[in-house]
């Protein structure tokens, strides 16, 4: 048996089912994501904390913006087009603006200045795993600590899903969002 890592499929053992169950499903199916983490019980629990439960400090939109910029830089368009599909229209993300986050120089008639903010420090910790002191100082002006925080774990999160995903060479889900078509062909 190979050890190039896949996603598993049913049955599971009874310690990792119970471990899935508390995983959401969609359309009644577990993404192949949730299976490729089966692979390691101990990864199923700590190996990425569920940040996206209703108690986060951010709003969904901002929240949502730092997933799909940090996927894209990644080149995940398996976990950028679940996020597209399943909270882009609650996050307020019109087509135009889930594609523009895939921009290499986003459009800046699209997004607030706090917006923008939020997509160059997802930039620079993508790029760099740091932020310019003018990064800094607005990452102060406009989110509390508790919200820099949660930035920096969501980046750093979909960092690791983006890895996960790229490196089992996961299949776009049937009812996610694909890429914009000039960034699937590099122009």
């Amino acid at each position: 048996m190979s050890n190039f890592l896949k996603p598993l499929n049913e049955p599971f053992s009874d310690d990792v089912a119970q471990k899935l169950s508390v995983y959401p499903r969609i359309q009644g199916q577990l993404l192949a994501l949730f299976r490729t983490f089966a692979n390691s019980a101990r990864f199923l629990d700590k190996g990425v904390p569920n940040l996206l439960d209703p108690d986060s400090p951010l709003p969904l939109k901002m929240r949502e913006i730092v997933i799909l910029r940090t996927c894209f830089r990644q080149n995940c368009e398996y976990e950028w087009g679940v996020h597209a599909a399943v909270f882009g229209e609650a996050a307020d993300l019109t087509a135009q603006r889930l594609n523009d986050t895939c921009s290499p120089a986003p459009d800046k008639i699209l997004w607030s200045q706090e917006e923008l903010t939020l997509i160059e420090i997802v930039d620079q910790l993508c790029s760099k795993g740091d932020i310019s002191p003018r990064e800094q100082k607005l990452l102060a002006k406009y989110w509390s600590p508790e919200q820099q925080l949660e930035i920096f774990a969501l980046c750093g999160t979909y960092h690791t899903v983006s890895f996960v995903a790229n490196v089992a060479e996961l299949e776009t889900e049937a009812f996610a969002n694909r890429f914009p078509e000039a960034e699937r062909s590099g122009t």
